[in-house]
């Protein structure tokens, strides 16, 4: 594959979270499907309104990829229901306000922002395969062309 995956592969433990929707989400749930996590900072900003809003128009090319798209941030279950429902998102958003998920794939990061330092989430994307594998990630992600760069990985999967 042209394409080499940015990390050795490592089964990712299994891990559940609170979600929009119906269903909780719990990564296991989703063996033999593709699974993108995209770790995001805030609902509503504009990086992360654009990120989603991407994901959200090739959202059918992913499905027919087998895969399945989540976005992650640190927001509450209330805000991401308001964010999807404002985009009009396909794909469920998930809340982890007490940073597990972030933690467990290493997002949370230490930025300058109007001369403090903060904590917060770096935008990243993970691709785990149908075997639970984590297989490709991107680090620091800057929103244009990205969505379409994890689609092309994704559809070569397939």
């Amino acid at each position: 594959m042209a394409d080499s995956p940015s990390v050795a592969t490592k089964i990712v433990d299994d891990f559940s979270a609170l979600v929009t929707g119906t269903q909780p989400f719990k990564l296991s749930d989703h063996a033999g499907k593709t699974v993108v996590l995209f770790f995001y900072p805030k609902d509503n900003t504009p990086g992360c309104t654009a990120e989603s809003m991407r994901f959200r128009d090739l959202y059918p090319e992913f499905e027919a990829a087998n895969a399945i798209v989540f976005g992650i941030s640190r927001d509450s279950l209330r805000s991401h229901e308001g964010f999807k429902a404002k985009l009009g998102m396909p794909f469920e958003l998930i809340s982890d306000p007490d940073e597990a998920a972030c933690l467990q794939f290493d997002v949370m990061k230490s930025k300058s922002m109007y001369g403090k330092t903060v904590r917060g989430v770096e935008r990243s994307t993970f691709v785990i395969d149908g075997a639970g594998e984590l297989v490709k990630e991107w680090r620091g992600v800057k929103v244009p062309g990205h969505v379409d760069d994890v689609l092309e990985f994704v559809k070569a999967l397939a």
